[in-house]
């Protein structure tokens, strides 16, 4: 929206018109606006102390708008009043991207029209007085009810906006956003209805207020927990373009190993967590490489017995490097043992069969298969199928046969599409062998 098209600014506009209707009071409906004044003022609050150092420059990103509020006064206020609580807060709110004055405007008409929705299907459903009487599960129905209206409303806007203002196509435009919206939206849901109960009790609306510390709790947990995945990343970044700047025949190379370790982790059933491991294990297992020579690893043709003892380190090199680095787990060892080989013919340490760790056993096959399909100094790239032969080929001698069927089959199903070359101007695994200086593959 930086630069808004014109019909997308009509769309904006046609939103606000629609709020304001919403907006417009019915002569014969109560409002008890203390209540208003106090959940808008609410609201507001809870999107300024995103602002707050405790958690973070980053929380607006991370936490996103606070729901709750919001769908407290769906189920507590007539359609109107409910739509009212969005405004301040969503025209006071921060906007970092321009046109912020648009960007507030539109914000508030998205808000208030999901609000007003979902509070008309609360009151057509009877939610007032499963709120003022709860007898779960039955009040949960128009709860329900009308949290998929909330969610419904989002949707459908933010899919008119990406497709005119963002210019997505519009058979994209709304592909997966519901669930995307729902899943937060049923979550505070949840809370705006806890709220909702204790403020229609006799505990009143200062109860209702404390349902939001546990709330903001989880949302300062959930900042710092993508800030620390953040500072992982970052770490992990740093050290593979240190390598890669070293190692340029095998840019990208990393990235590739990561990517395929993580297929077979993903093939053999490992749960997410491994997973993520074994992707840090693929996209570091060369760290080392820091420690070699660059003259060795930039070396054209065949290596002497010398040279290749000293690249042949670099797996002691790397597990030494990240030591420290705790939140690689597991990882550390497939560093240190990615060239161990099942018949004890590998490095360091000559390990054989399951004397080399699982994550070590996945990383050796994935490293070995992107060695073959890449295009280096000393060789051109091997097709996919006939890497995949030599790696069964080899299989029960150098790798594991398990990590190998697993490659086979991820790559039967999903393919070879690594984000990253090696080479820009060749096309990897469509460029047939030919007779090159035998080097060792050591410093794959």
């Amino acid at each position: 929206m930086a630069s808004v098209p014109v019909w997308a600014r009509v769309y904006v506009a046609c939103a606000v018109a629609g709020a304001l209707v919403c907006l417009a009071p019915a002569p014969d409906v109560h409002v008890p606006w203390w209540a208003v004044a106090l959940l808008a003022t609410l609201y507001a609050g809870c999107e300024q102390a995103t602002r707050c150092r405790l958690l973070g420059r980053n929380a607006p990103r991370v936490m996103g708008t606070f729901f709750p509020v919001l769908l407290a006064g769906a189920f507590l206020l007539p359609p109107q009043a409910a739509a009212l609580v969005a405004v301040p807060g969503a025209l006071l709110t921060r906007v970092e991207q321009r046109p912020r004055r648009l960007r507030r405007v539109w914000r508030a008409a998205r808000l208030g029209l999901a609000v007003w929705a979902a509070s008309r299907v609360h009151w057509a459903l009877g939610g007032p007085d499963a709120v003022a009487e709860p007898d779960f599960p039955d009040a949960l129905v128009p709860a329900v009810a009308a949290v998929l209206a909330f969610g419904a409303v989002l949707t459908a806007l933010d899919g008119g906006i990406l497709a005119l203002a963002e210019r997505v196509p519009v058979r994209n435009a709304w592909r997966g956003l519901f669930p995307r919206t729902l899943a937060p939206a049923a979550v505070h849901g949840l809370a705006g209805l806890m709220m909702a109960v204790l403020w229609r009790s006799h505990y009143g609306p200062v109860a209702a207020l404390l349902v939001l510390l546990p709330m903001y709790v989880s949302g300062w947990v959930f900042t710092q927990y993508h800030r620390e995945r953040a500072a992982h990343q970052a770490t992990i970044r740093a050290l593979v373009q240190a390598v890669d700047i070293k190692d340029g025949y095998t840019r990208g190379h990393s990235e590739r190993v990561g990517q395929a370790s993580m297929m077979i982790a993903r093939e053999l059933g490992m749960d997410d967590e491994r997973v993520e491991v074994l992707r840090f294990a693929g996209i570091l297992h060369d760290v080392g490489k820091l420690g070699v020579p660059t003259r060795l690893l930039r070396k054209n043709g065949p290596l002497t017995p010398e040279e290749r003892r000293v690249i042949e380190l670099h797996p002691e090199y790397g597990h030494e490097m990240v030591r420290g680095i705790g939140f690689l787990g597991e990882a550390r060892s497939a560093i240190l043992h990615h060239h161990e080989r099942l018949d004890g013919s590998g490095y360091p340490y000559g390990l054989t069969g399951t004397q080399i760790p699982e994550c070590a056993r996945v990383v050796a096959v994935a490293d070995a298969f992107d060695a073959m399909t890449s295009t280096r100094c000393y060789r051109r790239a091997r097709p996919v199928a006939v890497a995949l032969e030599e790696l069964e080929r080899c299989a029960g001698a150098h790798f594991d046969p398990r990590m190998v069927e697993a490659l086979v089959r991820a790559l039967g199903r999903h393919g070879w599409h690594p984000a990253v070359t090696a080479d820009g101007d060749e096309q990897r695994g469509n460029v047939p062998p030919q007779s090159t200086p035998q080097r060792a593959e050591a410093g794959s």
